[in-house]
């Protein structure tokens, strides 16, 4: 697949005197910020051929490709300038924890570790539809049909509803837990995404 990307010499390198243009990294199905680093050309172009994230080390001077050593390779969605053009949004894929911490992102507590899961959830449920493995809760969904899944959100409002109006909080966080789950799956297999309801409830906001 062909990677989105703004071309390095559209960037303004004039206020970039040492060719170094600071990259924001974000996981692109959670949205979370991972890290911060930085690209030469020649960074920039390697990154955009191989398809994972490669920085300038400002201190070694010299190429770093993130995961080399650790297999946690950050693999490119997109890359994105911002209005100035002195800075760089890459989105990609996080192949395991970000942070040489063990963290997924190198922002700590600034960003929770669970921002974002529902977006990462709707990636493993587009995956299970796409491969339908065997033994899968959410491919024996897809295969009973758009009926079935249905019913089931339906089950599952009710029974959040029931749970909200006695006054069980964590019952209901587990049962509209359920509800949200089942909701992506419905969701999967009409064709939609959690994209589709940002765009129409930001409709109805304005």
């Amino acid at each position: 697949m062909k990677i989105q990307a703004v071309p390095f010499a559209e960037l303004n390198l004039e206020k970039l005197p040492d060719g170094l243009v600071p990259a924001v990294i974000q996981d692109a199905r959670t949205l979370q910020v991972l890290m911060l680093g930085y690209m030469n050309r020649e960074a920039y172009e390697k990154s955009l051929a191989e398809g994972r994230v490669t920085f300038y080390s400002r201190s070694r001077q010299c190429l770093w490709t993130k995961g080399e050593t650790s297999g946690h390779w950050l693999d490119i969605v997109s890359v994105a300038a911002d209005c100035d053009a002195d800075t760089l949004l890459v989105r990609v894929i996080p192949h395991g924890p970000t942070c040489h911490t063990g963290s997924k992102t190198c922002f700590g507590e600034a960003v929770p570790e669970t921002e974002g899961f529902i977006r990462y959830l709707q990636g493993v449920i587009q995956g299970r539809h796409a491969e339908m493995p065997e033994g899968s809760y959410t491919s024996k969904l897809f295969t009973r049909g758009v009926n079935k899944i249905a019913q089931k959100v339906g089950e599952e409002a009710v029974e959040t509803v029931i749970e909200a109006v006695a006054g069980n909080r964590d019952a209901m966080i587990y049962e509209a837990s359920d509800l949200v789950y089942h909701l992506l799956v419905l969701l999967e297999a009409t064709g939609c995404s959690i994209a589709d309801l940002e765009r129409e409830l930001a409709r109805r906001h304005s």
